[in-house]
């Protein structure tokens, strides 16, 4: 790793990068959270679609990229949460996970506009898919 800001896309002016996480699944959360506070992202958490659609529509909400499990209960999973952000905040991106590389394959085939890692998942992998991510974000601005 560098010695530049982690967590950060490169070129990007020194602050937290912000990271909202959205999973069902608490210790899942807690984890995912805690180890992606130790590399240096400001994390925000969602138990539900639902929920992070109510967080992404409150005045002065931001975040840098999306990260959500597809499994969700409520009206709206993790495709949808995509397909959401995707037509209403497309600057945002988003990783999507699951264990059902299928469903996965045909949302993405259906036109939907994130990334995909597959559970389970590791942690350094996936911080690594978040830099990568954030990177392509910055490029394409």
């Amino acid at each position: 790793m560098s010695d530049t800001m982690e967590g950060a896309p490169s070129g990007e002016q020194k602050r937290s990068v912000a990271i909202l996480i959205v999973d069902d699944d608490a210790l899942v959360r807690l984890t995912l959270s805690d180890y992606l506070q130790d590399q240096a992202f400001k994390v925000l958490e969602a138990a539900t679609g639902d929920e992070a659609l109510a967080i992404m529509a409150a005045p002065g909400f931001s975040v840098d990229l999306v990260f959500t499990d597809v499994m969700m209960p409520g009206l709206t999973d993790g495709l949808a949460l995509a397909k959401w952000i995707g037509e209403n905040q497309p600057e945002i991106p988003v990783i999507v996970t699951s264990g059902d590389k299928d469903k996965v394959a045909g949302a993405k085939e259906a036109g939907g506009s994130f990334h995909f890692v597959p559970k389970p998942y590791d942690l350094d992998e996936l911080a690594a898919q978040i830099r990568r991510t954030l990177d392509e974000r910055s490029v394409a601005s």
